[in-house]
């Protein structure tokens, strides 16, 4: 028996491209154009478009579609991906992933991999598919869609204290070595909210992906086509008690480990004690302190995903931990 693969073709697409992106900052121009050869050669019609710095993805979005586009196309990492998508949200054009960046979370997660060349060879295959994004609201900073993860805590922490030149640098170690320099430092904790029950942690975890960073599955059971986060809660302020829930992680026996808490929610709200500082990430990049609220927002994102992402992420066991009814 034959399957019948569905080639879509686009008319009017845009790659929205980071020049400073990890994957792409010292061969920018070589890696857009065999991805364009490729895509022109499916018999898409292609116009790229750099970013002209921090958060200019949204707005480039926003004037694409309104110059005609049918596919808007991100080469980058996932803080570009991010804002591009912010610029995207609730329109109808779909947004695909050439992999550029220093994790590639998104692109990880779909399973398009990190080589910009073999990603725009799914272009055209590629099925798009309307899905849910998480939104943050923090104090003093405009409301921030996402597609992967908000960090809260520690994560958030070596993100806000990693400078520009050591990520283009050194890419995923300076997370590393930002992540050890914590090792003599008592982690503060604060108080996340879910479904009118409040815990202690010292990072927290809303996720929309399995994968972090593009190494670790910490959120083991969502899938993009949910709609809701799986919360994930780190207690303690000792930072020796990570390397038990790292191990933990990586060994895939974080469910049920002491100081781990898995639930399921589709609003999360944090909070921390007057007196302390704690940052918030949103894929990768900072964005604001406590307090902060996240929650889904349905059906309000289009994107291309490769053939077959569905009927996996079908497939997978949930075995998250359920609030108990209270």
């Amino acid at each position: 028996m034959f399957s019948i693969i569905r080639v879509l073709t686009y008319r009017k697409a845009f790659i929205i491209y980071n020049p400073s992106a990890g994957g792409l900052r010292r061969r920018a121009q070589d890696f857009l154009a065999r991805a364009a050869r490729v895509l022109t050669a499916a018999g898409n019609l292609i116009e790229t478009v750099p970013t002209q710095g921090p958060w200019t993805g949204a707005a480039l979005a926003r004037e694409c579609i309104g110059r005609g586009a049918d596919l808007l196309l991100v080469a980058g990492g996932d803080g570009t991906v991010n804002e591009v998508i912010n610029g995207a949200v609730h329109s109808d054009v779909p947004v695909g992933i050439l992999p550029g960046g220093t994790a590639n979370v998104l692109a990880t997660e779909l399973g398009i991999g990190s080589r910009i060349e073999f990603a725009a060879n799914l272009v055209s295959e590629c099925t798009p598919e309307r899905i849910s994004l998480g939104l943050l609201r923090c104090p003093d900073q405009e409301p921030r869609y996402f597609a992967s993860m908000v960090g809260a805590g520690l994560d958030a922490h070596i993100v806000y204290h990693i400078s520009p030149r050591m990520k283009s640098a050194l890419g995923k170690v300076s997370y590393w070595i930002a992540g050890f320099g914590q090792a003599a430092r008592l982690l503060p904790e604060f108080t996340v909210e879910v479904a009118g029950r409040r815990f202690r942690s010292s990072f927290a975890l809303a996720s929309r992906v399995r994968n972090y960073g593009g190494d670790l599955e910490i959120a083991r059971n969502i899938t993009l086509l949910d709609h809701d986060f799986e919360v994930v809660l780190f207690a303690g302020v000792n930072p020796l008690r990570y390397l038990k829930y790292l191990t933990a992680v990586l060994i895939g026996q974080a469910h049920g480990r002491k100081g781990v808490t898995m639930l399921r929610a589709d609003s999360v709200a944090l909070s921390a004690p007057e007196d302390r500082r704690i940052y918030v990430q949103v894929d990768g990049e900072y964005a604001g302190r406590l307090p902060a609220t996240v929650e889904i927002v349905p059906h309000c994102l289009t994107l291309l995903m490769p053939l077959g992402f569905s009927s996996r992420a079908a497939d997978r066991d949930h075995t998250w931990t359920p609030l108990p009814t209270r």
